[in-house]
C-alpha cells in the first residue's frame, strides 16, 4: 500500500511538472490595461496615417494611339506630381512626353475615339425600327395595341383590339424578312412600397416619410405572352409557349441567321432551376427547345452567359452542369452542344468573342495546379476548344486591357501581399515584350512596421476541399501573448471577397493594431469554386460556411499559438450582417462577440432577385427557418450583439433589423442596438466603425474603451475615420 502510494505521488508530481512546463509554454491571453488601449487607440491611428497613398506605379491606364504602334500612360511619383510616358510597343521602350501639347493632341486623339450609349428601360413599344427592312411597312402601337400600315398606298392593319394602356402589346421587332412582327402581350405589375423615416432633415419638426417599389421574394411579377402578326394572315397567332413570369422584362427575339422563319428567346423559369433557348415557327408558331438545361439547387442567373456570333446560327453559353463553369457552343439549327472548356477549374468571365477569327478571350481561376484557385488568368481558346493559350503566365492576380484591335495587351498582377507589377505583352502569342512599372511603397509606409495580410489555407468540412483566408494581427504582437479573433465575414453566395490583389493596408490591420488577429476566409456556399462548394448554399443561407470557416480558425491556431480561439469575434455588413447574427445564434459555442450592420436578417423580407436565387420559389418554411427575425431562433442567441442600421437603408429595408430586435426582446434577450439618422447601406459610417472597435475592446479584450465624452481621445466624426493628435 504504502509503496503504490509512493508511486501515486511520483505520478502526481510528473504531471504536476509537464503541466508547469506545458504552462511556461503556452501564451497568456493578451489582457491590456485601460492606458495601454488607449496607447494602441493612438497607434492605430498613427499608422492610418503613415499608410495612406502607399503604393506607387502600381498601374497603368494605357490611351492608344490609332495606329495601336504606342500609348502613353500618367505615371504616378512619390511626391504626388505625374510624369507622362509614352511607349513604342513593338520594343517596350518608355519616353516622356515632351510638353504640354504632345500630352494635348495625345488626349485629344484618344478621346476621338470615345462612344456612349444610352441604357433603355421600362416597357418599350419596339425592339429596334418600326419600319420594316424592306421599307413597305410602318408598325405602331395605339392605346396598346398593335397596328401595321403599308406606306405605299395607307392601307392599315389592326392585329389586336384587346390591349389597353394598362395592359399593352408591346417589345415588338420585325423578322429580317419583313413578313413578320412579334412582340409580346403584357400584364404590368407595381411593386408594393417600402417605406422608411428620415427623422432629422434640417429645417424640419417631423419625419420625413419616404416610400419606394421594392419587390421582395414571393410577389408577382410583370408578365408577356409571346404573339406573332403575320402580315399575309392579318391576325395574331398565340405562341404555343409558357407566359414568361420572370425576370421582370421581355426577352429578346434573335432571328435565325438565313432562315426567318425562325426565331428563339431565353427563358429562365422562376426559381432559379430551369434554363432553356427557345425556338418558334413563325409559320406554326410552334416550340421547341433548344437548349434545355435543369438542376435540382440553382442556376446562377447573374452568371449565365450568353452570346450569339454575328452571322451565324451558333450559341456560346456557360453551364456548370459537368460541376465546374465552363463554356459551351450550341448549334441552334441542330441542337447539338459541345464543350469549349474542361476540366477541373473555374471560367470567370468572357472578355471578348471574336466571330470572324472563332475566338474566345476569358478569364478562370484554378487552372494552374498549386495556385490559390482564386487567381484570375487570361485565356485565349477557338470555338472548337483548341488552341488554349495562357496569356499571363506569372502567378498572381491578373488583371488585363486589350488594344483596341488585341494586338497588344497591359497586363498587372499582385498578390495579396506581393506588389504589383505590370507588363506589356504581344496578342497573337501572348510573348512579353516589357516590365512597364513595378510598384513600389513609400518611406512612410516601410518605416511603420505595418505588413500585408498573410494567405492561410485549411480543409474544410469535408477534409479535402482547400479553404482560403487572409490574417491580419498587430505589427506589434508579442508572440508570447494569445490575442483574440475577429472575422470579418461576407458570405453572400452571389461571390467571393477575400483580397486577391495587392492590400497595404485595410480596416482589418487597423482593427489588428488594437490587439486582435482578423481574419477574412470564404468558405463553403460563396461561389468561384466547384458547382459542389457553391450549392451548400442552396435553401441553406445560414450555413454561411461556418463549419469550414471554425476548422480553418483552429487550423491557424495550431500553426499559431498567439491565436485565442476560445475568444472569437466577427464583423460584418449587409449578408455579412445576416451571417453574423446567425453565428451567435447557430454557433455560439465558437462565436462570442459579433457587430452586425444593415443585415438582411429575414430573407423574406429583402429583395427579391436575391433571395429567391438561394432560398428557391415558391417562399416556404424554410425561409422562416433560417431567418434571425424569428422569436425561436432569437432564443438561441449567445454571447454579446451590437446591431447597427441606417434608418435610409435602400438596400435591406431597415425593418430587417428592427424585426430581429423586436424577436430579442421578446425572447428576453439583451443586444446593443445603434441607428444612424440619415445613413444609407453601410456598416454605420465613421460612428459606426468607432462603436465597433469600442465593442470588441469591452468583449473580447476585456477592457473598458476610450471614454469619449471625458476626451480621453478627441474624436471628429466629420473627418470620415477617426483621427486623433499626437503632440
Amino acid at each position: 500500500m504504502h509503496k503504490s502510494i509512493r508511486i501515486g505521488y511520483a505520478l502526481w508530481a510528473t504531471i504536476l511538472l509537464n503541466a508547469a512546463t506545458l504552462m511556461a509554454q503556452t501564451p497568456a491571453p493578451f489582457k491590456p490595461t485601460h492606458d495601454e488601449i488607449i496607447a494602441r487607440y493612438k497607434h492605430a491611428a498613427k499608422m492610418d496615417s503613415l499608410t495612406k497613398n502607399a503604393v506607387f506605379g502600381d498601374q497603368v491606364v494605357p490611351h492608344w494611339n490609332d495606329d495601336e504602334q504606342s500609348f502613353w500612360y500618367a505615371h504616378m511619383l512619390p511626391d504626388g506630381t505625374s510624369e507622362y510616358l509614352l511607349v513604342d510597343v513593338k520594343t517596350g521602350r518608355k519616353r516622356p512626353l515632351a510638353n504640354g501639347e504632345e500630352i494635348a493632341a495625345a488626349a485629344q486623339q484618344e478621346q476621338s475615339r470615345q462612344l456612349s450609349s444610352r441604357a433603355r428601360g421600362g416597357i418599350v413599344d419596339f425592339r429596334g425600327e418600326r419600319i420594316s427592312p424592306d421599307k413597305q411597312w410602318e408598325a405602331y402601337i395605339e392605346e396598346g395595341n398593335l397596328f401595321a400600315k403599308q406606306r405605299s398606298n395607307g392601307e392599315v392593319i389592326q392585329f389586336t383590339s384587346d390591349g389597353t394602356k394598362e395592359t399593352p402589346y408591346g417589345a415588338m421587332a420585325w423578322s429580317p424578312d419583313s413578313k413578320y412582327l412579334a412582340g409580346y402581350f403584357i400584364h404590368p405589375v407595381q411593386d408594393s412600397l417600402v417605406h422608411y423615416v428620415l427623422s432629422a432633415v434640417p429645417e424640419t419638426t417631423r419625419g420625413q416619410l419616404v416610400s419606394r417599389p421594392y419587390k421582395q421574394p414571393g410577389d408577382p411579377f410583370t408578365t408577356y405572352e409571346l404573339f406573332l402578326f403575320p402580315l399575309d394572315k392579318r391576325a395574331a397567332i398565340n405562341v404555343d409557349a409558357e407566359t414568361i413570369d420572370f425576370p421582370n422584362a421581355a426577352p429578346q427575339l434573335r432571328w435565325r441567321d438565313g432562315d426567318a422563319r425562325y426565331f428563339t428567346y431565353e427563358k429562365f423559369d422562376r426559381g432559379h432551376q430551369r434554363f432553356r433557348v427557345i425556338e418558334v415557327d413563325a409559320q406554326t408558331g410552334a416550340t421547341r427547345n433548344v437548349v434545355d438545361e435543369q438542376t435540382k439547387t440553382f442556376i446562377y442567373h447573374d452568371r449565365q452567359y450568353t452570346h450569339y456570333p454575328t452571322g451565324s446560327n451558333l450559341l456560346i453559353r456557360s453551364s456548370e452542369k459537368d460541376g465546374w463553369r465552363h463554356l459551351y457552343l450550341v448549334d441552334l439549327v441542330s441542337g447539338t452542344e459541345k464543350p469549349i472548356t474542361t476540366g477541373e477549374w473555374v471560367v470567370r468571365d468572357v472578355v471578348d468573342v471574336d466571330a470572324e477569327k472563332k475566338q474566345i478571350w476569358f478569364t478562370a481561376g484554378g487552372v494552374i495546379a498549386g495556385e490559390d484557385p482564386y487567381h484570375i488568368h487570361y485565356y485565349r481558346i477557338g470555338f472548337d476548344g483548341k488552341d488554349l493559350t495562357a496569356l499571363t503566365p506569372d502567378q498572381g492576380n491578373h488583371s488585363v486591357v486589350f488594344s483596341p484591335g488585341k494586338s497588344y495587351y497591359i497586363d498587372t498582377y499582385s498578390t495579396v501581399n506581393k506588389l504589383p507589377v505590370t507588363k506589356l505583352y504581344r496578342g497573337r502569342d501572348g510573348k512579353e515584350i516589357a516590365v512597364l512599372e513595378e510598384a513600389m511603397l513609400s518611406d512612410s509606409y516601410l518605416q511603420s512596421g505595418v505588413t500585408p495580410p498573410e494567405v492561410f489555407v485549411a480543409k474544410g468540412r469535408d477534409g479535402v476541399t482547400d479553404i482560403w483566408g487572409i490574417v491580419s494581427k498587430p505589427s506589434n504582437y508579442d508572440p508570447a501573448r494569445k490575442y483574440p479573433v475577429l472575422e470579418n465575414i461576407y458570405a453572400g453566395p452571389h461571390d467571393s471577397f477575400v483580397p486577391k490583389s495587392f492590400v497595404p493596408y485595410s480596416e482589418m490591420q487597423s482593427l489588428a493594431e488594437l490587439g486582435f488577429i482578423v481574419v477574412m476566409i470564404d468558405g463553403m456556399g460563396t461561389t468561384n469554386r466547384s458547382k459542389a462548394f457553391h450549392d451548400v448554399c442552396w435553401q441553406n443561407i445560414a450555413d454561411a460556411g461556418f463549419p469550414d470557416r471554425m476548422l480553418w480558425i483552429k487550423a491557424l491556431a495550431e500553426q499559431c499559438p498567439f491565436v485565442d480561439t476560445t475568444r472569437v469575434g466577427l464583423y460584418g455588413t449587409s449578408a455579412g450582417g445576416q451571417n453574423t447574427v446567425s453565428a451567435l445564434m447557430f454557433q455560439p459555442q465558437f462565436y462570442k462577440a459579433g457587430v452586425a450592420a444593415c443585415g438582411c436578417y429575414d430573407n423574406r423580407v429583402d429583395k427579391q432577385w436575391w433571395n429567391e436565387q438561394w432560398m428557391g420559389y415558391p417562399v416556404g418554411p424554410h425561409y422562416e427557418a433560417q431567418s434571425s427575425a424569428t422569436v425561436a431562433n432569437a432564443r438561441k442567441l449567445s454571447g454579446n450583439l451590437l446591431l447597427i442600421v441606417g434608418e435610409a437603408d435602400t438596400n435591406v429595408p431597415p425593418e430587417s433589423s428592427y424585426r430581429v430586435a423586436d424577436a430579442l426582446i421578446k425572447a428576453g434577450k439583451t443586444f446593443d442596438f445603434l441607428s444612424v439618422p440619415g445613413m444609407g447601406h453601410s456598416d454605420g459610417g465613421p460612428f459606426g466603425r468607432m462603436k465597433k472597435r469600442d465593442f470588441f475592446v469591452k468583449h473580447l479584450l476585456g477592457v473598458d474603451p476610450p471614454d469619449w465624452n471625458a476626451g480621453e481621445l478627441p474624436y471628429n466624426p466629420d473627418t470620415g475615420r477617426e483621427r486623433w493628435s499626437f503632440q
